[in-house]
């Protein structure tokens, strides 16, 4: 890493009237590029710039060299995968693994038909007896090449190949370990491709990833819940006898085949629903679905248990407002009973103050001078109270309480209004009419 050095006193910058030079700031310069690599290689290893353009001479010209080889060959295994290969007994080939023969156990299934017959050119090759003899090898090795022909005449045969593919468990994918740490996509995504291939339906969805929408998911384990497989497990038949002699025993050969086949398609068909289920009750995104489908039933469930709760404190508070207006109206009838039981005993009381008055005003005032004639005068005083309504009885109770004259006067006004009315006669209230 390379520093610049800061700008000395007596460095000057034309700079346009007015305008302003930024602050300087301090920033690591790291050299980098072709030019700066080859550099930095000769100079690690003290090699001259001769040696250097020698070296990278030699490399281009190996560059050039494997552009010449055909890309389908740099898939083969440069070596036998499986050394125990070369002892196996040709008899017993149909055990034995026709891919890793062909130099093709990387591949497998994926080989194409071109790449097969291009592995089957180089295997033939690498080890025909003529070549193993000149080489000096044991003539052991002639089985070796005996399956290679084998498995050359089964991967190129359309049906025989998809038998052999159905059993070739090397290419099968184990899930991972259960209670081990994981990403869940890079241990599982492998594990369906490798399924995928059996399957009679295409396309076969791929597992997605965290982002992959709930639909979608849902849709990828509905497939594998209704996985439709053609694996049939011929490949691991019993040879059946080609002599007719005896077709009896050709045919419990026959019915026993098709029950091992049978029991190991049933069996494959558990192992798969199995590893689907686990994937699903492992798969972080089903959690995250359940978990958002959870809390918007609460969510929902919240509100209706609110709309609920809101409708009862209405229904509530309705209520407690009726049984309020009720009590205040009960109240209110009870206190407006009361107070016209008050108004009616005040008026009571204030009429017989009146009467009190009335009839006392005679008494008070001295008779108006004439106590030779009280008693007629109280019994007279007494006739006009009798015939007063309780109007009158308010107002003649008012002017009687004024001097005697007022009084008198009061008295005669009303008795003369009795007589005029022919509610009195004159005679019964002669002192004052």
């Amino acid at each position: 890493m390379l520093s610049l050095p800061a700008l000395t006193s007596d460095i000057t910058v034309a700079v346009a009237p007015g305008a302003k030079l930024t602050e300087a700031v301090r920033r690591p310069v790291e050299p980098v590029g072709k030019d700066f690599m080859h550099h930095a290689t000769r100079t690690l290893r003290n090699h001259t710039w001769s040696e250097f353009e020698k070296i990278q001479a030699e490399k281009n010209v190996k560059t050039v060299d494997e552009s010449n080889v055909d890309p389908d060959e740099l898939l083969f295994d440069t070596e036998l995968a499986d050394e125990t290969l070369l002892a196996h007994d040709a008899r017993d080939w149909k055990t034995a693994d026709l891919y890793a023969a062909m130099g093709l156990s990387q591949l497998r299934y994926k080989a194409t038909d071109n790449q097969i017959i291009k592995a089957h050119r180089k295997q033939v090759v690498k080890y025909h007896p003529d070549k193993q003899s000149a080489a000096g090898n044991s003539l052991d090795q002639d089985g070796f090449f005996k399956i290679i022909q084998k498995a050359f005449e089964t991967l190129t045969d359309k049906n025989k190949r998809k038998q052999y593919d159905s059993c070739d468990f090397v290419a099968d994918v184990e899930p991972p370990k259960k209670g081990s740490e994981y990403d869940f996509f890079e241990a599982w995504a492998p594990v369906f491709a490798s399924e995928a291939r059996f399957s009679k339906k295409t396309p076969v969805p791929e597992l997605g990833t965290l982002e992959t929408d709930q639909k979608t998911v849902e849709q990828f384990y509905g497939f594998w819940h209704r996985f439709d497989s053609w694996r049939t497990f011929e490949f691991l038949d019993e040879d059946v006898p080609d002599d007719s002699s005896n077709r009896d025993h050709k045919r419990y050969i026959e019915r026993k085949n098709k029950a091992a086949r049978d029991k190991k398609k049933t069996a494959d068909n558990a192992r798969l629903v199995k590893l689907v289920e686990r994937a699903m009750n492992e798969d972080p995104r089903i959690k995250m679905f359940k978990d958002a489908e959870k809390k918007e039933k609460e969510r929902k469930k919240w509100e209706a248990g609110a709309a609920a709760r809101a409708e009862a404190e209405a229904k509530a508070k309705a209520e407690a407002e009726a049984k309020a207006k009720a009590e205040a109206d009960a109240a209110a009838a009870v206190s407006a009973k009361a107070d016209k039981k008050k108004a009616k005993e005040a008026a009571k009381a204030a009429k017989k103050k009146n009467k009190r008055s009335i009839r006392n005003a005679g008494k008070d005032n001295d008779y108006f001078g004439d106590a030779a004639d009280a008693a007629a005068i109280d019994e007279q005083i007494a006739l006009i109270v009798d015939s007063l309504d309780d109007e009158q009885l308010v107002e003649v109770a008012e002017k009687v309480k004024a001097d005697a004259a007022s009084a008198k006067a009061a008295l005669q006004e009303a008795a003369k209004g009795f007589v005029a009315s022919g509610k009195l006669t004159a005679s019964l209230v002669a002192y004052f009419a």
